[in-house]
């Protein structure tokens, strides 16, 4: 079966699934209408009918509440760079599904498919049926506009801005509600390398004992995980229940440029600073990685990518002349 085929199935399962589990409290509105018909006065219908609608309508909401949850946690890909040991695939496309995460991104494992990812995985192989193998973060980092990157490294020892888990689940899972994010984890013996750091908006650290502070691989993916999925939930429980209270939402333009475009845009600006004699690439030293954190720390539309690469061009053509 090709691949966007098992994706879809996917969604059409976990929709089912969702409505299934509706039915039940759905049924008690019918019943409810039934019996009003059937014994209601007439001088109670208004009241009765207007009772209803708001418990439909917050119904409605309540069902639109937990599609977004579901669509949040299917916007958060795992991406494992390099793993060495196809155990811990399994192990953490099993950590995944408990959590209701199911899209997996693998940059050149040292081995998969594997007989021994697929046992560690117990009843998650369909994660792993469905797993995509790329050759570099680049690729696996495609359509995403947000990436956090996992650091066994000390907060104290790093230059960019640290989350911690729970702070790491909130934020990735409100931003997955329209985007899609990236949580990547290095490999086992030497984690995230400085390039691939530089690839990453933020920063998590899972805090171990200082005297013990091996983790395991499948095990960061679980915690990881284990906080998006309560973030999810949290998420759903703390929008507005009253559908009188219900303020019409703003129209604002929150679409934030991807992960690629701003690759792109990167290795435009290099260009244009070397040109320009601002940059040299024979001592780079950390000018680049600098303005990625600068960059990073912003939600850049599409339309202002577009006005600073219209900029670059103009002052390219500028020295042209």
């Amino acid at each position: 079966m090709h691949k966007n085929t098992r994706v879809i199935a996917q969604y059409v399962h976990l929709f089912i699934q969702l409505v299934v589990a509706s039915v039940l409290e759905w049924s008690h509105i019918l019943l409810y209408v039934h019996i009003l018909r059937a014994k209601a006065p007439r001088s109670e219908l208004k009241y009765k009918h207007s009772e209803l609608l708001l418990l439909i309508v917050y119904k409605a909401r309540e069902f639109n509440r937990k599609m977004s949850a579901i669509n949040s946690l299917a916007n958060i890909r795992i991406v494992l760079i390099q793993t060495s040991h196809p155990g811990n695939i399994g192990s953490a496309a099993r950590a995944m599904k408990t959590m209701g995460l199911s899209t997996l991104y693998l940059v050149k494992p040292k081995s998969f498919p594997d007989a021994q990812a697929t046992t560690l995985s117990s009843n998650a192989s369909d994660v792993l049926d469905n797993a995509v193998v790329v050759e570099s973060l680049q690729a696996a980092l495609v359509g995403c506009e947000w990436v956090v990157g996992s650091s066994a490294r000390d907060a104290r020892s790093l230059t960019w801005d640290v989350m911690d888990a729970r702070n790491c689940g909130e934020q990735a899972v409100k931003k997955a509600s329209s985007a899609k994010v990236a949580l990547v984890f290095g490999r086992e013996n030497s984690g995230i390398t400085n390039d691939e750091l530089a690839l990453c908006h933020s920063l998590v650290h899972i805090p171990t004992n200082p005297e013990y502070s091996s983790l395991n691989l499948a095990s960061a993916v679980q915690l990881l995980s284990y906080e998006c999925r309560v973030a999810s939930q949290s998420l759903a429980l703390q929008q507005e229940p009253s559908a009188l209270k219900q303020e019409p939402s703003k129209k604002t333009d929150t679409e934030v440029v991807t992960v690629d475009a701003m690759e792109s845009y990167y290795q435009h600006l290099e260009a244009a600073m070397i040109e320009a004699g601002f940059l040299d690439p024979e001592q780079p030293k950390h000018l680049m990685t600098r303005l990625r954190r600068l960059y990073g720390r912003t939600e850049i539309s599409p339309s202002e990518l577009n006005i600073l690469r219209g900029m670059l061009v103009a002052l390219q053509r500028s020295r042209d002349k």
